[in-house]
C-alpha cells in the first residue's frame, strides 16, 4: 500500500476556481433531517460555512512538505529512468509514468492519467522532461478548474467532452481497484446511475464537466457533520481552547504516572533494604574473612531473590486481581492495568538477582573457598565442609550449586522465550529459529517455573554456611505466594469444568476471522470489557488463550472474535471453518474461564470516553458499546424519581467516541451487525459516536478516491448506509490524523476528563500516550491513557 500523508498542506486559492461554496468534508455517523434537504439547496445553505482550499478538494499530488513531491523529486527519478538513443533527448517509457509521479502503486490509475493528459487514446509512447514537465505543471495548476477539466478527461474514455453512464462506471470500477475495495459491476452500475440521476436532470443521456462540477459540490455538502458530531477532517490547523493557567507537564506526567512510581519506589526500596540488611549481616560473619565482599553481595543479592521469587506471582493471579479491582479505594491506588508489565520487571530484577548471585559465588566466592589459607579456612569456615577444604569441581558439584546452575538454566530457557520476538515468531529470525518459536513454545516454556521452585527449595535447604533453620528463610517468602498460585489453578479448573458451555452459532469472516456466540452459562456475570480464556480440547487439553468479550453484559449469550494470529488460532479457525462448510452444526467443544478484569473495565470511572482500536483491537470496545447504549435505554425508561436499583447502581459513561482503524474493506464484516444494532438504537445519536478509519483508500481529495469520497456522501445521504462499511457507520478514508481529533474533543469537552483506551500496535500507543500528555498540558482538557496489554 502506497504511504498516506498524515496531512494536508493548504494551497493558495486561484481567482479561476468556482468552489467558494464548497463546505468542509466531514463525516457524520448518523443521517441527520438536514441530508433530505434537495441536493442543489443543500449547496447553498453552507454557505456560511469555512470553504476548503483548492488543493484539499481536487489534487493529483501531494505537496506537503513532509514526504510531498516535488518537481525536483520527479526529475531524479526521470533521470534514473531515461534511456537515450541516437543524441536524442532522453526519454522514459511510458509505462515508467505513474514510478516517476509517485504512483508505482496505482498503475492502472497513473496510465489513465496520462491518456487524460495526452488526450488521446493512444498514449503508449515514450515522454520526454520537458513534456513530463508540463504534464507536472498542469496536475499542480493552482486552478481548481484546470485540474477538474484533467480528472474530467480521465473519466470521458472516449474524449468527447462528455461523459456517459457507462464512463462513470468504468471510473468507479477503477477507483475501486485503486483503493482495493471490492465492487460488483452491478454495484458500480448502481452508483453511475445514482449520479447520472442527480446530474441528468434533462435525460440527455451524458453529463458535462459544468454538472461533474456540482457532484463534488453536492457530495460535501451532504457530507457535513450536523452540530451534534465530532467533525473529523484532515485540518493542518489546530485552534484548540488554551487553557488560562496552562498545567504544568511535570503535574500531569504526575498525575498519570504516581500509582505505577509508587509501586516501584516501593518495590525498588524493598529490593535495597533487603539487600543492604543481608550484606552488612555477613559482613560481620567468619566467612566475610576468606571471601570478602563477594559473599556478602552475593547474600544480599540472594534475599532480593527469595522475595522477587515470591512476588513474581501475585500479578498473575487473575483471579484475584480481578475480585481487588472491584474495591474503589484499593482501585484507586494499585495500578492493576500494568500487572503484565509489573511481573515483567520482577523479572528482570530476578535476571539482575541471579547474575549479582550466580556470578559472586562462581567467579569468587567458590575459587576463594578452594584456594584460601589453609590455617584461616580451619579458623573461620571448615566446620561447615567437614574440615576438608574442597577443590573448586568439588564444590561445583553439590547439591547447592547444582540445583542452583539447574535453576539458572531453566529460567534463562524460559526467559529468553518470553521475550517480545520468540514469543511474537517475529520474521526478522531465522526461519530454523521461528520454527521452534511462537506463543505455544512461550506457553509451555514458561511451565519451567515448577521444577524451578522446586530446585529453589532445594537449594535452599542445603546452605553452605550455615545449619541454622532460622536462617532458611526462602519458604517463608514463596509459601503464601505459591500457595494461592496453586489455589488459583485449582479454582481455574474446577470453574471450568463446572461451566458447561454450548456453542450456538460459528460465523467465519474474511481476514482469517472467526466469531463464536456460547450459551452464556448460569451465574456468569461480568462487566464490559472483560475478557476470557477459551480452551480446544480437540486441539490441546492445556493450553488456554484470552479473548475479548464482544457481547455485553446484558446478553444472554457470550460472544468472541477470534483472528489467526498463530498455530492455535489457525487450528481453531480451521476446525470451525470445516463445521461451518459440512453445514452439520456439529462445532468442536470449547471450554471457557473467567471473566478477567483488564484495562478496559476502567471506562466506567469517566463521564467522557475514546475508544480506539485497530484491526481486530476492536474487540473490547465492541461490548463495551453495547453496554453503553443498553444502560441509556434502561435510564431513559425508568422513572428516576422512584429510585430504581438498577439505574442508580449502574455507572455509564455519558459520551462515547469509538475509532475503528483498519486496513482491509473485509475488516468491516467482523462486526457488521453489532454496528447495525448499536446505530438503530433510538439513544445511540446522543451517547456514541463510531467512525471508521480504512488506510487502504487514499485521503480525501487525492484524484485516486475523490470519486469514490463523491458516491460514498450520495449513496448515504440516499440510503443511510455507508456503502464501504455497509453499515450506518460512516467510513474515513486514510489515516486519522490524531492531532486534529484530539483539538476537537479537547474544543468540545472544555475541562473535562476524558479517557482514552487503546487496544493495538504499541508504535501508534506511544503516539496516543503522547498525544494525551501534549493536550493536558495545552488545554483545559485533561486526556487520560489506557493500554489493552495483548
Amino acid at each position: 500500500m502506497e504511504a498516506q500523508p498524515s496531512s494536508l498542506s493548504p494551497s493558495s486559492s486561484s481567482s479561476c476556481s468556482t468552489n467558494d461554496n464548497i463546505t468542509p468534508l466531514s463525516f457524520s455517523p448518523v443521517w441527520t433531517e438536514s441530508d433530505k434537504t434537495e441536493p442543489l439547496q443543500a449547496v447553498n445553505q453552507e454557505k456560511g460555512s469555512t470553504p476548503r482550499s483548492d488543493t484539499e478538494l481536487l489534487r493529483f499530488m501531494d505537496l506537503t512538505a513532509n514526504g510531498g513531491m516535488r518537481w525536483e523529486d520527479v526529475e531524479d527519478r526521470f533521470d534514473r529512468l531515461a534511456i537515450t538513443h541516437c543524441q536524442i533527448d532522453p526519454v522514459i517509457k511510458w509505462s515508467d509514468f505513474g514510478l516517476c509521479i509517485g504512483m508505482k502503486q496505482s498503475q492502472e490509475f497513473a496510465n489513465q492519467l496520462l491518456r487524460a493528459l495526452r488526450k488521446s487514446k493512444d498514449c503508449n509512447f515514450c515522454i520526454r522532461k520537458a513534456e513530463l514537465h508540463s504534464y507536472w505543471c498542469r496536475m499542480t495548476d493552482p486552478c481548481f478548474n484546470s485540474r477538474m477539466q484533467i480528472f474530467f478527461d480521465l473519466c470521458d474514455r472516449n474524449m468527447e467532452g462528455r461523459m456517459t453512464e457507462i464512463d462513470i462506471k468504468q471510473t468507479i470500477i477503477l477507483g475501486a481497484t485503486t483503493n482495493k475495495l471490492f465492487l460488483t459491476p452491478e454495484e458500480a452500475e448502481d452508483y453511475a446511475a445514482l449520479v447520472m440521476e442527480l446530474l441528468d436532470t434533462e435525460k440527455r443521456g451524458y453529463i458535462e464537466l459544468p454538472q461533474f462540477e456540482t457532484l463534488f459540490k453536492v457530495s460535501l455538502s451532504k457530507a457535513s457533520f450536523s452540530n451534534n458530531h465530532l467533525s473529523i477532517r484532515h485540518d493542518p490547523y489546530h485552534n484548540f481552547d488554551r487553557v488560562q493557567e496552562p498545567n504544568s507537564r511535570i503535574e500531569i506526567l504526575f498525575r498519570s504516572y504516581w500509582r505505577r512510581a509508587w509501586i516501584v519506589l516501593l518495590w525498588l526500596t524493598i529490593c535495597s533494604a533487603l539487600f543492604t540488611w543481608k550484606f552488612l549481616q555477613y559482613r560481620h560473619r567468619a566467612a566475610f574473612q576468606v571471601m570478602g565482599y563477594c559473599l556478602s553481595s552475593a547474600k544480599g543479592a540472594a534475599e532480593t531473590l527469595k522475595f522477587n521469587m515470591a512476588l513474581i506471582l501475585l500479578p498473575v493471579c487473575r483471579n484475584t486481581i480481578t475480585w481487588l479491582r472491584r474495591n474503589r479505594s484499593v482501585n484507586s491506588i494499585i495500578p492493576f492495568n500494568d500487572t503484565i508489565n509489573f511481573h515483567k520487571l520482577i523479572a528482570g530484577g530476578i535476571v539482575v538477582g541471579v547474575i549479582l548471585h550466580g556470578g559472586c559465588h562462581l567467579a569468587c566466592d567458590l575459587p576463594r573457598i578452594s584456594d584460601s589459607d589453609h590455617v584461616i579456612f580451619r579458623q573461620t569456615i571448615a566446620a561447615q565442609f567437614g574440615y576438608h577444604q574442597p577443590s573448586y569441581f568439588e564444590i561445583l558439584s553439590t547439591k547447592e550449586v547444582a540445583s542452583g546452575i539447574g535453576m539458572v538454566i531453566l529460567m534463562a530457557i524460559a526467559f529468553s522465550l518470553a521475550t517480545t520476538w520468540p514469543r511474537r515468531g517475529s520474521p526478522s529470525l531465522p526461519k530454523s529459529v521461528r520454527n521452534v518459536t511462537g506463543y505455544n513454545t512461550f506457553w509451555y516454556s514458561h511451565h519451567l517455573f515448577i521444577p524451578v521452585y522446586a530446585l529453589l527449595i532445594v537449594h535452599s535447604i542445603f546452605l553452605f554456611l550455615t545449619n541454622n533453620v532460622n536462617e532458611k528463610t526462602t519458604w517463608m517468602y514463596i509459601a503464601v505466594p505459591v500457595l494461592l498460585y496453586t489455589g488459583e489453578r485449582v479454582f481455574r479448573a474446577m470453574r471450568s469444568g463446572f461451566y458447561e458451555v454450548e456453542m450456538l452459532k460459528a460465523s467465519i469472516h474474511p481476514g482469517k476471522v472467526v466469531s463464536l456466540k456460547l450459551h452464556k452459562p448460569k451465574g456468569f456475570k461480568y462487566l464490559s470489557g472483560m475478557y476470557i480464556f477459551i480452551q480446544c480440547p480437540q486441539i490441546s487439553p492445556f493450553e488456554w488463550h484470552p479473548f475479548s468479550l464482544t457481547s455485553g453484559p446484558e446478553d444472554d449469550y457470550l460472544s468472541v472474535h477470534i483472528r489467526t494470529s498463530g498455530d492455535w488460532s489457525y487450528q481453531i479457525y480451521s476446525l470451525f471453518q470445516e463445521a461451518t462448510l459440512s453445514g452439520l452444526n456439529s462445532y468442536p467443544k470449547v471450554h471457557i474461564d473467567g471473566p478477567y478484569g483488564a484495562a478496559s473495565q476502567d471506562h466506567i470511572k469517566y463521564d467522557i470516553i475514546v475508544l480506539i482500536g485497530l484491526g481486530i483491537g476492536a474487540t473490547p470496545f465492541i461490548g463495551i458499546l453495547k453496554d453503553i447504549v443498553n444502560g441509556a435505554q434502561t435510564s431513559s425508561h425508568c422513572d428516576h424519581h422512584s429510585g430504581c436499583r438498577e439505574c442508580s447502581s449502574r455507572k455509564s459513561p455519558l459520551k462515547a467516541y469509538l475509532f475503528w482503524v483498519t486496513r482491509e474493506q473485509s475488516s468491516f464484516e467482523w462486526f457488521r451487525d453489532i454496528m447495525k444494532e448499536i446505530s438503530n438504537s433510538s439513544e445511540k445519536q446522543s451517547v456514541v459516536e463510531m467512525h471508521n478509519f480504512l488506510t487502504s483508500v487514499y485521503q480525501e481529495g487525492d484524484a485516486r478516491s475523490v470519486l469514490i469520497s463523491a458516491i460514498q456522501a450520495l449513496h448515504y445521504a440516499k440510503n443511510g448506509i455507508d456503502f464501504v462499511s455497509r453499515t450506518p457507520v460512516r467510513t474515513h478514508f486514510a489515516r486519522p490524523n490524531w492531532s486534529s481529533i484530539f483539538s476537537k474533543l479537547a474544543c468540545r469537552h472544555k475541562g473535562a476528563r476524558i479517557g482514552v483506551f487503546y487496544c493495538g500496535a504499541s508504535t501508534l500507543a506511544n503516539e496516543l500516550e503522547g498525544m494525551c500528555t501534549k493536550f493536558s498540558t495545552k488545554t483545559s482538557t485533561r486526556f487520560v491513557f489506557h493500554k489493552e496489554n495483548y
